[in-house]
């Protein structure tokens, strides 16, 4: 393995469903060392579920890799559901998985949406947390949201005409409730093409050059759902983030160690994010990937990404 590139592929030495409320059940999985030091791994979306390829971003020698889908999303079941499905929510449920692994602290690593959710849970159980390592900064503020659903077409008209231009035109002036309207439909025939169209949208503006591979995993039917729904369902309630955001509590996580990897040119999650939110932590380190986007899986991303978690390894 060329030294800063993903690890080779492992798979997991155990895996379980462990039930929550409102008749959720999360699908989690570890892998890597049994007695290593530990790290969670945190997916995007929301909704977006993990996969394989998310344990290659450690050493499996080292680190005990800890992986789950959150509500709604991947494996956990049911897809899709919208019950009892907040941020406080999943930040319960992150908490409940470490105490059924019988684990200390571990090290947070989550991209996009998985760095609002492991900033939330970290100003929650900051004695839980040995460090973050971030990718692709998501605070959930009003302008990010707008970015998402109108600003965009600034960079990719083409993807954004064909995201808006799947409604009728009488119900563009309002995209997310249009969406959030037939993504909530229970027929499949309304609720699917939707989340197709929604999910082609974000995986289409995800990579720094065109990735057809990119753009067909987003449009799987299980990914699509998922991220589709919840993530329009998240939109809708400001993320259900606390009064004045996650940046007015870092005072709780200020000397918890960062490592912040950000795409200088990343159009779902533009870099402005990341130093609001570097600047605002006086622990963390940024680093900007000159000619990478929001995906984890671009090649600067990811050495970046290997090499933040080195340094974890190594004391920082």
């Amino acid at each position: 393995m060329p030294r800063g590139d993903l690890f080779p592929e492992i798979g997991p030495f155990e895996t379980g469903y462990l039930p929550l409320s409102a008749g959720h059940v999360m699908y989690w999985e570890q892998a890597g060392n049994p007695r290593g030091r530990p790290v969670l791994f945190l997916h995007g979306g929301p909704g977006a579920g993990a996969g394989a390829v998310h344990r290659r971003f450690f050493d499996p020698e080292f680190w005990r890799i800890v992986i789950f889908d959150q509500r709604g999303a991947g494996r956990s079941r049911p897809l899709g559901s919208l019950a009892h499905n907040t941020t406080l929510d999943l930040v319960g449920d992150i908490e409940l998985l470490r105490r059924h692994l019988g684990l200390d602290r571990w090290l947070l690593f989550g991209g996009s949406w998985g760095s609002t959710l492991a900033l939330a849970y970290a100003q929650a159980q900051p004695e839980q947390v040995a460090g973050c390592v971030l990718r692709g900064v998501f605070l959930g503020r009003a302008h990010e949201l707008d970015w998402f659903l109108h600003g965009l077409r600034a960079v990719f008209p083409d993807a954004h005409a064909a995201f808006a231009g799947f409604l009728p035109e009488a119900e563009r002036g309002d995209i997310l409730g249009a969406y959030l309207r037939r993504l909530t439909d229970p027929d499949p025939a309304v609720h699917m093409p939707a989340a197709r169209a929604w999910s082609v949208y974000e995986g289409s503006c995800s990579t720094l050059l065109p990735s057809p591979e990119t753009v067909t995993s987003f449009a799987q039917d299980r990914t699509a759902l998922g991220l589709a729904r919840i993530e329009a369902h998240y939109f809708a309630h400001g993320l259900f983030l606390p009064k004045g955001g996650l940046l007015a509590h870092m005072q709780a996580i200020a000397g918890v160690p960062a490592e912040i990897v950000q795409g200088r040119y990343d159009m779902i999650c533009p870099a402005a994010t990341a130093f609001d939110l570097a600047e605002a932590w006086p622990a963390a380190r940024l680093t900007l990937v000159p000619d990478a986007g929001h995906s984890a899986l671009e090649p600067g991303i990811r050495r970046a990404l290997v090499a933040a978690v080195e340094r974890f390894r190594n004391g920082r």
